[in-house]
């Protein structure tokens, strides 16, 4: 079951994250060392939705989230990109590193730990920004199915998801809040000017810093 929490504190924290907001949609779960989904050789175990049309399914519902949670109560949830937030996903090193950092400069927005490997930073979305065509990425690279082929800093936008918290993974790990939804959302730039400092320092390569999608 995702994290420890009881069925009651789970619900509360999801539903924290529906008034702040963030649209979910349901999402595999862990099935012993397995995904729960039907998919042989599964390429993000309880990672991802369970179902393609999860950009329209995906809802701040509070009715709708307690109607999945009642039909599958050990469902991990995705929330959408791109529409209330985006999320700036890092390794958990220059997250430590930027969470200082950023904590220093009085910006505290809402921050996820996906175990000891990745720190998700949530912030405000760019909308429709006038370089669209160049900047957002095309729909073959929004999914973020292969995560530990990028190290660097990768930003989930318009297209994208993310797991929210609380949930778990196959192998035991879990995604937790460190500071929670209810934290105002940050200008997204000026997180990320943090975030690709961090990410030099600790040894991210590069060209691996501005996988967008």
């Amino acid at each position: 079951m995702p994290g420890p929490e009881s069925p009651q504190a789970r619900l509360d924290l999801l539903m924290g994250s529906v008034a702040a907001g963030f649209p979910l949609a349901p999402a595999a779960h862990p099935a012993g060392h397995r995904c729960s989904c039907d998919r042989v050789g599964c390429p993000a175990p309880a990672r991802h939705p369970l179902s393609f049309a999860w950009q329209s399914q995906a809802t701040t519902d509070p009715e709708q989230l307690t109607r999945w949670l009642t039909r599958d109560p050990l469902a991990n949830f995705i929330t959408a990109t791109g529409r209330a937030h985006d999320v700036l996903d890092v390794p958990a090193e220059a997250g430590r590193l930027a969470l200082a950092r950023l904590a220093e400069l009085g910006v505290e927005g809402p921050v996820a730990a996906v175990g000891e490997d990745r720190y998700l930073f949530f912030t405000a979305t760019r909308g429709t920004p006038e370089d669209e065509d160049e900047f957002w990425s095309s729909e073959l690279d929004s999914h973020p199915d292969s995560m530990s082929e990028h190290p660097g800093l990768r930003w989930h936008c318009r297209g994208s998801y993310t797991l929210l918290p609380p949930a778990a993974l196959p192998d035991g790990t879990e995604v937790r809040w460190l500071h929670g939804p209810e934290h105002p959302l940050p200008e997204p730039l000026r997180v990320l000017d943090v975030l690709t400092d961090a990410c030099t320092e600790v040894g991210a390569v590069a060209e691996e810093q501005w996988l967008i999608g």
